[in-house]
């Protein structure tokens, strides 16, 4: 027997629940549930879908993430191509990605575009619950527009995503925010930070101490409890902002504000990403143990232009889809259960033909139909039936089908009621399929 090969540790594999497994990843049914709220919450927001390649030039994501940022330090998958000796990378996210189809198919031309894709991202780093060398990310980008009124609406959207999957604002999930600035006052504060950890330099770590001239913002990022009373003493970026972008903080919290929702503005907020200006927010949880951020996003108006596009303003989030099914797993949300409405007992095989005739209608007519397979008694084919939550049992009996007829078995109202119907008009008595009958009634 060959060696067993198994995947690559930190990229998993989306099983169907009927999987028995010991990491206790959310199933496929979990995904597709998710995946189906989101298009539903986002369509009523008028948010189109957009695929990009997961394979980019490494280039995009020096230019757009910053090469002294731990992604493009440390985390990327980056290979040459053999055959033409380009220099390729995993996406380890998707605004780089958009935002170069963007530019290169001069997207922007008409007008503004509000976009969004789902797709699997790529990081070299040590997998943990919540963490993982290949991650999927819900990615959603209003591209061309410049006032607070789209980032509050972005705000907004993921509250009603979160109102949608069960999640309780305030409670499950809170939210942080900060204005970033400009970039001249990003500058004039980075200077400042500059200036204050030098005059603390005993008390940096290696990884403070390597950023403190290429990226000192991420030190105020630091999880190290020994600098912590230092970094909080660090000048705030809020003391720098001038009166443009105070106005524009100050009207995107107006409207979450008016609409009843809570936040804390947090100073130390910053992004991973260089691109970033103005708003910025997280959503974040205490379920998850460190990997408390479940959403982030902001503004990154200099972004298009830095990617060789006409410059336009933009502002974008990203969702990291595992961690927040494994925070509804953890919630114990009630999650809707993918079960057919009908599930199909042939006895015998003389029957097959008639009932798989009679089956396509249904599914024709939209009833979701799963046929039992592989034989077995009557009982365990019935034992089947109600371990896979359908609403009904249809038996193709042998006396049954001989007089043009099959049987229609409730399971789920208790009374296990009974009745014929007619196979010769199918699609008739087809919409009676679709929902568990009352109880005392037949279908």
């Amino acid at each position: 027997m060959a060696d067993k090969i198994n995947a690559v540790k930190g990229m998993n594999d989306i099983l169907p629940a009927s999987v028995p497994r010991t990491d206790k990843l959310p199933d496929s049914a979990l995904w597709h549930w998710f995946e189906s709220t989101v298009r539903e919450v986002l369509a009523r927001y008028g948010y189109q879908y957009i695929v990009t390649p997961v394979v980019e030039p490494t280039a995009l994501f020096v230019r757009g993430l910053g090469e002294v940022t731990d992604i493009v330090e440390k985390e990327m998958y980056s290979f040459t191509d053999s055959m033409n000796g380009d220099k390729l990378t995993l996406r380890p996210e998707a605004t780089a990605g958009i935002v170069r189809a963007m530019v290169e198919h001069n997207a922007l031309y008409n007008g503004p575009l509000r976009l969004w894709t789902m797709g699997p991202m790529f990081r070299h780093e040590r997998p943990q619950k919540g963490r993982y060398r290949q991650f999927h990310q819900l990615d959603v980008e209003a591209l061309g527009f410049a006032g607070p009124d789209v980032d509050a609406e972005l705000i907004l959207m993921v509250r009603a995503l979160w109102k949608q999957l069960g999640l309780i604002e305030g409670q499950h999930v809170r939210l942080e925010l900060n204005s970033l600035g400009q970039p001249a006052e990003r500058q004039a504060h980075r200077d400042a930070l500059v200036r204050h950890f030098e005059a603390h330099a005993d008390l940096l770590d290696e990884d403070a101490k390597r950023r403190l001239h290429s990226n000192p913002l991420r030190i105020l990022d630091t999880k190290n409890p020994a600098m912590q009373a230092m970094v909080e003493a660090a000048p705030q970026l809020m003391d720098f902002l001038g009166d443009e972008s105070r106005a524009h903080f100050d009207a995107v919290r107006a409207v979450l504000d008016a609409a009843g929702l809570e936040y804390r503005v947090n100073p130390r907020l910053v992004r991973g990403m260089d691109y970033y200006n103005l708003t910025v927010f997280e959503w974040v949880t205490d379920q998850l143990g460190s990997q408390g951020t479940v959403c982030g996003g902001g503004r990154y108006d200099g972004l298009i232009g830095q990617m060789g596009g006409k410059p336009a303003p933009a502002v974008g989030f990203g969702l990291g889809v595992e961690r927040l099914l494994l925070l509804i797993q953890a919630l114990g949300l009630p999650v809707p259960a993918p079960a057919p409405a009908v599930y199909a007992i042939a006895p015998q095989p003389a029957q097959l033909p008639q009932a798989m005739v009679a089956l396509e209608a249904l599914r024709a007519a939209g009833v979701r139909v799963l046929l039992h397979a592989g034989g077995g008694s009557m009982k365990a084919q019935f034992k089947k039936a109600d371990a896979s939550g359908a609403a009904f049992a249809l038996i193709f009996g042998e006396d049954e089908v001989a007089r043009g007829e099959v049987t229609v078995k409730a399971l789920r109202d208790g009374s296990g009621a009974q009745v014929l119907r007619p196979l010769s008009d199918v699609a008739a008595w087809a919409a009676t399929l679709q929902f568990p009958a009352s109880p005392g009634t037949t279908p």
